[in-house]
């Protein structure tokens, strides 16, 4: 089996320039939690957050969606605050749906998952904090 690897910096910066909706998977209404910082910064950068969480009508000023199917719209990227072995339904959503790519953030690592996003065609990045990957990178958006 082929071990996961992450996309270049510079296709990093590529999809992170392309991308302008970013659905998240777990975003916490809660203002200590680092899904809700990262997202409310990327949020601040001009990315359009979509909260998916169950039970919590909405965040950063956004409708919550219970999961990916309920969605309105379709995102440019999932990014992922989720326990590792919850991975695989979000996958199933994600191909079930066409989503083109798939953020796992820091400490979030499922390479078997990964590896079938990725045989999927969706583009997927793992265990980075894409706050981190935005600034570092200097995304010009």
């Amino acid at each position: 089996m082929n071990a996961f690897t992450n996309p270049s910096p510079d296709r990093i910066c590529a999809l992170l320039r392309a991308v302008k909706t970013i659905a998240v998977v777990g975003l916490s209404p809660r203002p200590n939690r680092p899904s809700f910082q990262v997202s409310k910064s990327m949020q601040g950068f001009g990315y359009r957050i979509i909260p998916v969480r169950p039970a919590v009508e909405s965040v950063l000023g956004e409708p919550a969606y219970p999961d990916l199917y309920a969605l309105p719209e379709p995102v440019d990227l999932v990014n992922v605050f989720r326990n590792p072995n919850e991975i695989g339904p979000i996958v199933d959503a994600c191909i079930a749906l066409k989503l083109p790519r798939l953020w796992l953030q820091d400490g979030v690592i499922n390479e078997a998952e990964a590896l079938r996003a990725q045989a999927a065609g969706i583009e997927v990045v793992m265990d980075r904090c894409i706050y981190r990957d935005y600034l570092r990178l200097r995304v010009p958006h």
